[in-house]
């Protein structure tokens, strides 16, 4: 369960911005045009296929290497992150995302080839740094394509990378041509790597479509009023701040960030260019950073605090006074889950009354049910968010241009 609340005025949201936003979303979902509204329910078909192939991936493979980057990959980080303390005895994950050489090399030393199922992810089938990497992994672990059980495709229907999927008879998966990459970890770009090493997939769907159904039966409005304060008052505050307090939510903040980033970042309607900047904070080692900027710098910022009510193997802080650090002992005996909430409400409160306008989002524990619901909550806030602003939320030709600079580069 997660609670939602904001700190800035019910008179400074517009009513009539409410409705045309609730109106937004509805004819998008209607209209069809945009797919990942049903993901919840279809992409239930998803994991059951993923299922049926458990028992053989058991048997032969403890590591799920993922090749893809931006929503091929940002999705499945998040979650994993937020659940791997829930799920222990999930298989591992390794993430090739970067062509930075570095990293590529670090990621194939940890590689046990062996015992290694790769899922290779990228909607259009043409992403470069993907493409790359995956044929750096062949040679270098002189892998048999053909008719292998070892490699597997997440693609669009008919893209160059389910063709060669289909020339070579993998297993592959299909992203539903109407899921924008970003909008995509609902499908089996999230699901069939999170189901098959082990993740309660069924119970994160059931998640995201409760806060679905909800929002459509108007029981979630704070969404609709937040929206709407930050696409009105965007001029005065173009940055959206996510105050996280939890090192768990450091991949869901990186998530967040393109989602809102690439969505939003548009010409609209009349050219004009528009958009909101988002920024990932964790608390509380961000507060020995960033949080002297947000109380007395420009107030041009918005900040969401996130927390856990209950965190997973929740420790104490000892009972010990040591000569000389006697200032600390205020906390002794409380526990860190505690601690770090009380910085994140200390924190909040201090934020406020500096005059920044705040809302904060509890997670009264992380299970799989919350983490759906966030996938959901945030996705609807961005499709809401952009539908004000007047832009296609779902494209992103600023990023096209460059992959065509960067082939002209090279040929």
């Amino acid at each position: 369960m997660i609670r939602y609340a904001h700190h800035f005025g019910d008179e400074e949201i517009d009513t009539t911005s409410i409705e045309r936003g609730f109106d937004a979303i509805k004819e998008e979902m209607n209209s069809g045009d945009v797919g990942y509204y049903t993901l919840p329910v279809d992409s239930q078909t998803v994991v059951e296929n993923a299922k049926a192939l458990m028992d053989e991936i058991d048997k032969k493979y403890n590591t799920i290497a993922i090749i893809g980057i931006g929503g091929s990959s940002l999705g499945i980080k998040a979650i994993e992150r937020l659940l791997r303390p829930k799920t222990p005895n999930a298989k591992k994950i390794l993430y090739f995302e970067n062509s930075d050489p570095i990293s590529v090399n670090q990621e194939i030393s940890r590689l046990d080839k062996r015992h290694t199922l790769f899922i290779v992810i990228s909607k259009s089938g043409g992403t470069v740094e993907t493409l790359s990497i995956f044929k750096r992994i062949l040679a270098t672990f002189d892998l048999k394509v053909e008719r292998s059980d070892q490699i597997m495709v997440i693609s669009d229907e008919g893209s160059i990378l389910s063709q060669f999927a289909d020339l070579n008879y993998l297993r592959r998966f299909i992203i539903p041509s109407n899921v924008g990459g970003r909008f995509s970890v609902l499908s089996a770009v999230g699901m069939v790597p999170l189901t098959l090493a082990g993740f309660d997939t069924v119970e994160l769907l059931k998640g995201a479509q409760g806060f679905l159904e909800r929002f459509l039966a108007r029981h979630e409005d704070h969404l609709l009023k937040k929206a709407v304060f930050y696409i009105s008052h965007r001029d005065r505050l173009p940055i959206n701040v996510l105050f996280a307090y939890s090192d768990t939510f450091e991949e869901f903040g990186k998530w967040m960030v393109q989602i809102w980033g690439e969505s939003l970042g548009k010409r609209n309607i009349r050219g004009e260019r528009v958009g909101l900047t988002p920024i990932s904070l964790i608390g509380s080692v961000d507060q020995h950073s960033f949080l002297q900027l947000i109380v007395e710098g420009p107030l041009n910022k918005t900040v969401t605090f996130m927390r856990i009510s209950e965190s997973e193997g929740t420790i104490m802080i000892p009972d010990i006074s040591l000569p000389f650090l006697e200032k600390s002992n205020f906390v002794n005996g409380h526990s860190f889950n505690e601690l770090i909430n009380a910085q994140c409400m200390a924190t909040m409160k201090s934020v406020i009354e500096s005059n920044v306008s705040v809302d904060e989002i509890e997670w009264l524990s992380i299970d799989e049910y919350s983490v759906g619901e966030m996938i959901l909550y945030y996705e609807l806030l961005t499709s809401t968010a952009g539908a004000l602003l007047e832009i296609n939320t779902y494209d992103q030709p600023g990023v096209e241009i460059g992959k065509k600079i960067l082939q002209e580069y090279f040929s």
